[in-house]
């Protein structure tokens, strides 16, 4: 799965990566962190279909438009590619893209079957670059406030090649886009064409 990101690259680079232009309110959301945890629910930087030469801030864990609170978000920071059209919390939002902006994630390898023993590594693209994690995205207004939360969820799917080393227990990763297909994952390619990541990474332990 995919729950810890970094992202240490500042505004410009992104906007020069990406060809897109911050949206106001954005700033947080760009600011480098050598650590991201989605269980603080953070704003993390991302493109979206609606405005693909923006960069937007999306509260990282999907709120879908019919829930009455936050509390789902603890278990929707992923979406598992092979069921995203069938969970209820994300077949609303099948078409609604995202590329959520990073330069790397954290993974534990389990050293014994218990899993008493594990390896930390960070994993990147061979040059430290940044790149996009294939995601959605869901609006949802909270009832009690009104306030409107811009959310989202990484996609994931069976781990290949270097990840089925590393995330060997339930053997899952992210969907990491290339620039070659970024804009077809926005304008709605089908999820099949995702399923199995072409991208070369490389890992580290810390």
């Amino acid at each position: 799965m995919c729950f810890y990101t970094k992202q240490t690259h500042d505004a410009v680079q992104i906007q020069n990566r990406f060809k897109a232009t911050p949206e106001k309110g954005a700033e947080k959301a760009l600011a480098p962190r050598e650590a991201i945890n989605g269980f603080t629910y953070p704003p993390v930087p991302a493109l979206i279909d609606e405005a693909p030469n923006r960069i937007r801030a999306l509260h990282w864990g999907l709120i879908p438009h019919w829930a009455k609170d936050t509390a789902i978000r603890q278990y929707t920071l992923n979406a598992k590619i092979e069921t995203l059209t069938e969970k209820p919390s994300f077949r609303d939002c099948v078409n609604n893209r995202c590329g959520i902006i990073a330069d790397g994630f954290f993974e534990w390898q389990w050293l014994d079957v218990a899993g008493k023993r594990k390896q930390k590594y960070l994993i990147t693209l061979p040059d430290n670059g940044l790149f996009a994690f294939a995601g959605i995205w869901s609006r949802w207004s909270d009832p009690q406030d009104g306030r409107v939360w811009h959310t989202c969820s990484i996609i994931t799917t069976e781990a290949t090649g270097l990840m089925r080393e590393i995330h060997n227990r339930k053997k899952r990763m992210p969907v990491i886009l290339t620039p070659d297909n970024e804009q077809a994952w926005l304008n709605g390619a089908p999820l099949a064409d995702f399923a199995r990541p072409d991208v070369a990474l490389e890992a580290r332990p810390v």
